[in-house]
């Protein structure tokens, strides 16, 4: 049978200076914001913190280069379906919203501040804020740009990147050279000790989610140009970028605080800020990493409903996902159906427990998808042939061990959110054979 969704094409108007980016701003947000608080608790060390940063930068690239022959043989719209819906975009958009709000509410103080809460058995189930209440506006107001166009949404895209760029570029700079730290912040030595316990581990959890978004650009596969030579550059230039920035400004961080003010922080930046330049100057810079923290919000948005359009074209998921806008040319029902999922989140879900499930599920997922690549180019030697991945098969071996070693730890110490992430991936295999079967019944008739 005819796929009747052919007529609803996307167009490639994505260079390689825009593709880029994305990766760049779906990569630079709210992981690097928020996360150093929580791993420098777990490891209490410094500069094991930097060594953890490091290696999930390596682990990073070592995805980018696999994912970059991924979309170079496939330059399509597409992703791994239902695990990116919840996981891969919902989630992490939820947990950029709440940071920008939480950023935006220290360099704007609210004087209404009271929650409202709906306890079920002693546990919150919903939460009304004004920080819940903001993230959820702005998750829809850059739902509305994305749904007006792609090429308002990637200027949108494009300039809220530039400036988060230049922001950590002058935090780093300022901060280093002019700021109110001590270099007696790194006087501990490495502790090599804690590499191989569970902390390492649950600190790369963190860490993954910090780099997560380096597939990026491999999502849009179908609206970027020349995207066998595209995708890949895009992916390895965008996350190489972004390990050197994340190095720098946890440097900048521990510059500006000792482990133990900045243990368990939340809004790390902030703080650091406050060391640094004191309260009159750092409520400039909270602010300016507000309207940064935007830039990633805009970017997953901005690419998470181009896979949910795939899904539906591919006839895995409800055809009027595939739907394509006539008058906007973009996809306009699954950009609103990652709005409406992404703000039940941010009143449902606490921040750390977020970034634990979207860190753990990601990394199972992304590591089945390199398995994946590994069986593709031993069953097909043809490709292998046209398409190869940089410092194969180390790269991806490299990669599955990494990823496996924090899988592992993860369950060990972290159960229930482990058990959450799994059963989301098995919801997921449900959904995809239900929409499978209705497919080949459609084929067989």
């Amino acid at each position: 049978m005819k796929n009747r969704l052919n007529k609803d094409e996307l167009r490639r108007e994505i260079g390689f200076f825009s593709a880029a980016v994305l990766v760049i701003a779906n990569m630079v947000g709210t992981g690097i914001f928020t996360t150093s608080g929580f791993i420098i608790e777990e490891l209490g060390n410094p500069q094991t913190m930097l060594l953890c940063w490091f290696v999930g930068g390596v682990f990073a690239l070592c995805g980018a280069l696999c994912y970059g022959e991924l979309g170079a043989m496939f330059p399509k719209a597409g992703g791994s379906g239902w695990i990116s819906l919840i996981v891969g975009f919902s989630a992490p958009i939820a947990a950029a919203s709440v940071a920008f709000a939480t950023y935006f509410f220290r360099a704007v103080p609210v004087f209404f501040n009271q929650e409202f809460t709906a306890p079920f058995s002693g546990v919150k189930i919903l939460t009304l804020s004004p920080i819940t209440v903001l993230a959820a506006a702005i998750i829809i107001i850059f739902s509305l740009i994305h749904y007006h166009s792609l090429f308002l949404g990637s200027r949108v895209q494009n300039g809220l990147t530039i400036f988060k760029i230049g922001l950590i570029v002058i935090f780093v700079v300022s901060g280093l050279f002019l700021g109110n730290g001590s270099t007696g912040n790194f006087s501990e030595g490495l502790d090599m000790s804690t590499v191989f316990q569970d902390k390492f581990a649950i600190s790369l959890i963190f860490i993954s989610f910090a780099y997560s978004g380096w597939n990026a650009a491999a999502y849009l596969g179908g609206e970027i140009k020349k995207p066998s030579r595209n995708i890949p550059l895009a992916l390895l230039a965008g996350t190489f970028l972004v390990m050197c920035l994340y190095l720098l400004l946890n440097a900048v961080y521990i510059y500006a605080l000792p482990a133990k003010e900045m243990s368990g922080v939340l809004e790390v930046g902030a703080k650091s800020a406050v060391c640094l330049f004191g309260d009159d100057i750092s409520k400039y810079f909270t602010g300016a990493i507000a309207i940064g923290l935007l830039s990633v919000l805009s970017a997953m948005i901005m690419a998470g409903p181009r896979v949910y359009y795939a899904m539906a074209k591919d006839g895995i998921f409800f055809e009027l996902f595939g739907r394509v806008n006539r008058l906007h040319r973009t996809p306009a029902y699954a950009i609103f159906l990652q709005a409406g999922i992404a703000i039940v989140m941010v009143i449902t879900a606490s921040f750390d427990k977020l970034l634990i499930y979207i860190g753990f599920t990601l990394s199972l997922c992304a590591m089945l998808t390199v398995v994946g690549m590994i069986r593709l180019r031993m069953n097909q030697p043809a490709l292998a042939r046209d398409y190869k991945t940089f410092g194969y098969p180390v790269t991806p071996l490299l990669f599955i061990l990494g990823n496996l070693w924090i899988i592992y730890f993860s369950i060990k110490s972290r159960p229930i959110t482990s058990l959450f992430g799994l059963g989301t991936i098995g919801l997921g295999i449900l959904v995809y054979l239900h929409f499978s079967g209705k497919r080949r019944q459609n084929y067989e008739t």
